[in-house]
């Protein structure tokens, strides 16, 4: 690959057009390849599942050489997005870890609490509904990190040292995103898939708080306070996605959806949990001129009918088990689409068998545009290299476009709402977004201000931010 700057800036705007014209579902000059490449990048790297789990500098090297010798037009900075070293300084319960906890050479794994263990009980929704980030302090993390301890308890140095090593690790490896994605861009030429990160309140409180099986037992024991606790957690998981998207607008925020299909819940609870609780978070990162990356994991057919009530290219939607055939009927002239390539035939198929998947889906998804080549789900170590190259070189080959290309003006038809937001912050004494101690509460225990108040108090909201970042990102990332 040529390292003239000039060469690389010329392949990275045909790339990136390429990739947002897609999202914008309109018809590039051919469909793009943006494939979510986890452990994948370490069998092709060289490296096994440990090492690119537990030193995110080989996976990010891992990453910049599949960029470099694959002719894709984006890729995220590290699939591997859990970084296991940071999970072991604070002493995470819920992974295990790739060369510790399960053999060297398969994927980091969560590992869901019994039912009467979860990290959070069932006469504990109001103390996480009046206060979503005092709950997860002062009662989620001491649960699910062995080294922090509860409170009340006398504390210890383990506990002193996994705050001060566990947000030491959390800024240096967020830190090291942005070198990385400028590396991609300057060495290999590729942009950022995604930006950010988002979950649907009911998918948290399902996955990190009460489990799956506590969940189900509260929709019908409990369901006044299920409801409550995800209005609870809208605000505060609206200003983690916002606050870690593009600020460019470029590339859509990263939202895995788990647990709100059927089977796991019926379409009444979708409905009225899951739906209500998201679809108002999503209009909003719109109006702020932000789209999101459904990747809707299991099947999602019963719900595609409400996504269709989103603003038309507000999301991108990528189909794991779903019928992508029956998704671009239902979805495709609203939304870009992405994936429908089985990961089992990229694992246990001949590059044959995936040529042929790759045709149908270009024959019958991309044909006017709003497509991007993916494999179904993320891509793990049991994908074979001969498969993910003959996907990268037979979509080339037969996924250009005859005639004109849409030459987008990116400063598209959103208009970026200046406005109040749609979803009102918490009502005070309840902590809001973004903050832990808020400066009312903090200047009642400072002696008389001599100087400029509001110099103090912008540094003030803005190292407890950091507090407030910590914490939610340990929910929601780690």
């Amino acid at each position: 690959m040529s390292n003239d700057p000039t060469a690389m800036q010329q392949k990275y705007d045909a790339a990136y057009l390429r990739y947002s014209t897609a999202m914008r579902n309109e018809k590039p000059d051919m469909v793009p390849i943006r494939p979510f490449v986890a452990e994948f990048t370490a069998k092709y790297a060289g490296f096994t599942c440990q090492e690119v789990t537990h030193d995110y500098n080989k996976a990010f090297e891992a990453v910049v050489k599949c960029a470099t010798d694959f002719d894709w037009d984006a890729v995220v900075p590290n699939m591997v997005y859990v970084w296991t070293g940071l999970t072991q300084a604070i002493g995470l319960r819920y992974y295990a870890v790739p060369g510790i906890d399960i053999p060297a050479d398969t994927g980091f794994q969560y590992i869901e609490p019994p039912e009467g263990q979860a990290f959070m009980q069932a006469d504990e929704y109001d103390q996480l509904i009046d206060d979503p980030t005092g709950f997860l302090l002062n009662v989620w993390l001491p649960r699910v990190a062995q080294d922090v301890s509860p409170m009340g308890e006398a504390t210890s140095p383990g506990n002193n040292l996994s705050f001060l090593k566990g947000g030491m690790a959390m800024l240096s490896y967020f830190n090291a995103f942005g070198p990385q994605c400028e590396r991609l861009r300057n060495e290999c030429g590729m942009p950022s898939a995604i930006a950010g990160i988002f979950k649907a309140p009911f998918d948290i409180i399902a996955d990190k708080l009460r489990g799956y099986l506590g969940l189900t037992m509260d929709l019908f024991e409990r369901p006044e306070k299920v409801l409550a606790a995800c209005e609870a957690l809208m605000p505060h998981l609206l200003h983690v996605a916002a606050s870690t998207a593009d600020p460019a607008h470029q590339v859509p925020i990263g939202f895995w959806m788990h647990r709100g299909c059927v089977p796991f819940i019926s379409p009444d609870q979708f409905d009225r949990y899951y739906w209500a609780t998201l679809k108002p978070i999503i209009e909003e990162l719109w109006s702020r001129g932000h789209q999101v990356m459904f990747y809707a994991e299991g099947d999602w057919k019963a719900h595609l009918e409400s996504f269709a009530e989103l603003p038309e290219r507000s999301i991108v939607y990528h189909v794991d088990q779903g019928d992508i055939f029956d998704v671009h009927r239902r979805l495709g002239d609203k939304f870009c689409l992405s994936g429908g390539i089985p990961n089992a035939v990229l694992g246990y198929g001949t590059p044959d068998d995936v040529r042929e998947h790759c045709r149908k889906v270009i024959d019958g998804v991309a044909q006017d545009g709003g497509y991007i080549m993916d494999a179904s789900a993320i891509i793990q170590n049991d994908a074979r290299i001969e498969n993910m190259q003959a996907l990268t070189d037979f979509t080339r080959d037969y996924g250009a476009y005859d005639g004109p290309a849409y030459a987008l003006d990116l400063a598209d038809e959103r208009v970026v709402s200046g406005g109040e937001s749609l979803i009102p912050d918490p009502v005070p004494p309840r902590p809001g977004p973004g903050v832990c101690v808020p400066w009312e509460a903090k200047r009642q225990e400072l002696p008389p201000i001599t100087g400029d108040s509001g110099l103090v108090q912008a540094v003030w909201e803005d190292v407890d931010g950091l507090a407030n970042m910590y914490i939610w990102q340990c929910l929601l990332s780690f």
